[in-house]
Order: structure tokens, then sequence, then C-alpha cells
């Protein structure tokens, strides 16, 4: 029904699940489990569990191959696409750890394990909005936006230097607790890439000089958009750590209120729709401006001119 126009896909999507009854929520994905495909870091060469480079273009060249043309759907098919079995590493800890243990890296307390989650499909953003709440935002965000946001960051808008502290992608099981049984059971999996960012942290009042952190998550194999969440959720923390706030990116309702790729092409594309009578007021008031300039042309020369 989108005929390839991604943008209504989700339109259309939302507004399906929109007729659908909600059961709860479900428990909050225990990542540190993950079932590992590709993990690198960045910032340390030998860390436990070692770099599962797993499967990607970064490290290989490549060029067109117009031999593929040649060759049957099939036999490319069999050639190309391969079955990748998820490696479970169970004894990969976190890089951030390793910073960790010496106090370089900033500690985040999990938040009440019993308030009820904000949801942002259900409740519109208020500001200044906490981190969940924008975290929320950002993963529902348009990726291309996030994208030349982050870039900014990198480029001096935000004063961020960025390090990728660690980089996962692979499959996690969701968890949901029924009402009549009271406990969690597994209703899935889902294929996630979490990134986590590190920044250096000039210190404050508050707090000592110390590495920072910018976290993202998205669904499937989208290292590019987790990567330029996690720059932009680091760069709206900056009221936050009492740091200078002048960079589009670290301004949270330019930011939160852009992200939404259907809202905007929305109010964009409304432009199509007619707008006769808001026009011809315009056009009024134009044609009226134009008489008073034609009539009174010396009212309307610069002084510099006159001279």
């Amino acid at each position: 029904q989108a005929q390839g126009d991604m943008i209504e896909a989700v339109f259309l999507l939302r507004a399906y699940r929109t007729t659908l009854s909600r059961l709860g929520t479900s428990e909050p994905l225990d990542t540190a489990n993950m079932s590992i495909r590709r993990r690198v870091s960045a910032t340390f060469k030998d860390v436990p569990g070692g770099q599962v480079l797993g499967a990607s273009y970064d490290y290989s060249h490549r060029l067109l191959d117009f031999e593929l043309m040649e060759s049957s759907m099939k036999e490319t098919k069999k050639d190309v696409l391969t079955e990748v079995e998820p490696l479970s590493r169970p004894s990969m800890p976190r890089v951030a750890q390793f910073l960790g243990k010496e106090g370089l890296l900033e500690t985040e307390e999990p938040d009440d394990a019993n308030e009820e989650p904000n949801d942002l499909t259900r409740e519109p953003v208020l500001f200044p909005a906490d981190r969940p709440v924008r975290l929320q935002n950002l993963a529902r965000g348009d990726e291309g936006y996030l994208l030349a946001l982050g870039y900014s960051t990198q480029r001096g808008y935000g004063r961020n230097h960025p390090f990728a502290g660690e980089i996962r992608v692979g499959e996690v099981a969701v968890e949901f607790v029924p009402e009549e049984l009271g406990f969690s059971i597994e209703i899935g999996e889902i294929t996630v890439t979490e990134c986590d960012m590190v920044n250096q942290f000039a210190g404050s009042a508050k707090a000592p000089p110390q590495f920072t952190r910018g976290y993202g998550l998205t669904f499937g194999n989208g290292e590019r958009k987790a990567m330029s969440m996690a720059l932009v959720d680091r760069a709206l923390r900056s009221r936050e750590l009492g740091e200078e706030i002048g960079a589009p990116a670290q301004d949270e309702e330019f930011v939160l209120y852009h992200s939404d790729n259907v809202e905007a092409s929305g109010f964009l594309q409304h432009l199509k729709l007619p707008h006769y009578v808001d026009f011809q007021s315009e056009l009024e008031m134009v044609r009226r401006m134009r008489q008073d300039y034609e009539s009174n042309p010396s009212d309307n020369m610069p002084a510099n001119a006159a001279e």
C-alpha cells in the first residue's frame, strides 16, 4: 500500500497499531545477555571476549560485479545469502566497566523499578523532558535527521569529541509478566543494535573530570542510527552537565519536535492541499502594498540613494 514509501509505511503501521488492544508493558531488555553477532570497540584494542567483527562492509573494498548479471537469481541467492548463527558470548563484559572500575566514567543510577514508564505514544512531550522520554523520541526519530545532528556535533557544534566505546549487534529476549502468572515469560526475541559513546567531560561544581556517556538503541542491524542517537543523546545532556548550550543538537525542543518523519512529512505535504482563501487574502495585501509603493516612490527611496 505504501508503494515503496517508507514514511507512508510507518504511518500505516502506526494507524493499525491504534486499533490493537494493549496488554501491558514488557520487561526492560537485558542487553548484557545479548546473543552477539557483532561487537566492536574503538577505545580498547584488547577487550575480554575479543572484538567480534561479524558481518560488516567496514573492512572490505566493494566494486560492482557485472558478472552476477549473467547468473540466475537462484545461484546468486545461494552464493550471496548465507545463514549466520549468532555467537553466544555470556562472558563478554561491557567496555564501560573498565573505565568504571577506575572511577573515570560517570555512574548511572537506575530508575525506580516500580515507576510506570512514560509512554511517548500516549503522552505528549513536556519540556524540560527527562532522559527516558528523550531516548524514546530519538529511537523513533528519522535516521537521516539524527545523522545530520550527530555529524554537526562532530564538526564542533556542541563541543562533542566522542569515542565509540562499544557497539553490539545481536538478539535479545523480550519478556512479559502476565497478571495470571506473576512471573516473567519469554515471548520472543528481537535483533537490536546498541551503542555506547564515551565523551570527555572537563568537570563541574558537582562532578569531577571524567568520561560521560551517550546511548543509542535501535531495532535491527542499524549501527549508523544507533551511533547517531548516542551522539545526540550526549549533546542533549549539556544542560544536565552544566555545559554551555549553543548548538542545534543541544536544544531539546528543536531536536525532539522535529525528529518524527511522519509528523514532518504530513505537515510538509499538507501544502499540496487547497489554500485558496489564504492565498487570496495575501494576494490582496501584496497588491495594496504594491500600490502604496508605486504611488509614493520618494518615501521608499533609501536615504543614501537620495544623497
